[in-house]
């Protein structure tokens, strides 16, 4: 799906109130309670431990990232690292459980005990079926702050993050990518009755509310210093630990505008109508699965499960998800290995 053909055709799920409630609550899960679902077992959440991944230090110039993953074929699928996930019988996957579509609760599950689902969901359990085989509890969920991800996988708290994760030059450093699942951008969120018109002259003084850790504070460190965004824009300490917290600040009246990736700014604004994408995407991401810098056989077994993935999963995960908030897909980005 190409950035710039991001759209949303959205519906709400109900007034500002309800919502702030709800994303309130949801915010307040992914940091206190452990993520439980029918196919693992002891899964637990990794809020707040350790310190943030420091990815707001601006990155060293590097050419497409996206492209700097192994190649499949470039060497051996099942190294110690996938053996050892093998003989332990079951994957553990660092995911979100509060972005909407991409990894979440539906609030409105009729059964109070919601499993987690989503694009990113599906896609963690195709991955796990393919290197543990297809049996039950054969992946563990732990729910992973935007500012935990590389260093949950540095530790070995999981052997991968599967979260709306951008490739990008300074993460490259840290942690081993994928070849790219999904691509996105960008983009400014704001109240539909507010003048914000997009990463423009419309920000100056305006509050922006980004998560820690995240390629939007780069961005929009980036475009204050080329001078496309205004100096008086304030959001160089308005980080929040996850992407959900800037739309209950946004809710709240705390900010005014998020940036995020257009792909999950679509995601919020379909949860709640009184939000809208303002602008057209302004960067080229590119999602990938995070691994071990060292997991090069991983690396390559998960490159091999993409490519029969793209073929058959990844539209109709596409469709049912997303959709119906960003409009037709011209299918999963390109891929060109290293």
């Amino acid at each position: 799906m190409n950035a710039r053909r991001l759209r949303a055709s959205l519906r709400g799920w109900g007034g500002v109130g309800a919502m702030a409630v709800v994303c309130a609550l949801a915010a307040v899960f992914a940091l206190l309670l452990p993520v439980t679902q029918s196919r693992e077992n002891d899964a637990e959440g990794l809020a707040g431990q350790g310190t943030a991944d420091g990815d707001q230090i601006r990155a060293p110039k590097c050419p497409d990232p996206e492209k700097q993953s192994l190649s499949p074929s470039s060497g051996d699928q099942n190294g110690k690292t996938v053996q050892a996930i093998k003989k332990r019988g079951f994957l553990i996957v660092g995911v979100d459980q509060n972005s909407y579509r991409f990894g979440y609760r539906d609030p409105n599950s009729a059964s109070g005990d919601a499993e987690l689902e989503g694009f990113d969901i599906d896609l963690a359990h195709e991955i796990a079926d393919k290197i543990v085989g297809e049996k039950p509890k054969n992946v563990r969920f732990r729910a992973i702050p935007t500012d935990q991800r590389i260093k949950a996988i540095q530790d070995g708290k999981v052997d991968m993050v599967v979260r709306t994760m951008t490739i990008n030059c300074d993460r490259l450093g840290k942690v081993a990518f994928s070849s790219p699942y999904f691509e996105t951008g960008q983009q400014v969120l704001a109240p539909k009755k507010s003048d914000i018109t997009g990463l423009d002259e419309s920000l100056a003084e305006k509050r922006i509310c980004t998560a820690t850790s995240s390629t939007a504070w780069e961005a929009l460190d980036a475009a204050q210093k080329d001078g496309t965004l205004p100096a008086s824009a304030d959001f160089r300490d308005r980080t929040v630990p996850n992407q959900l917290d800037c739309l209950v600040r946004l809710q709240l009246g705390e900010a005014d505008a998020v940036v995020t990736d257009g792909a999950l700014a679509a995601s919020q604004a379909a949860q709640d109508p009184t939000v809208g994408l303002k602008g057209e995407p302004f960067t080229d991401e590119f999602y990938g699965v995070a691994m071990k810098k060292d997991a090069a056989d991983l690396v390559r077994r998960v490159n091999q499960i993409l490519v029969d993935y793209r073929k058959d999963g990844w539209q109709e995960s596409y469709d049912k998800w997303l959709a119906e908030s960003l409009g037709e897909s011209s299918g999963p980005p390109p891929v060109q290995y290293k």
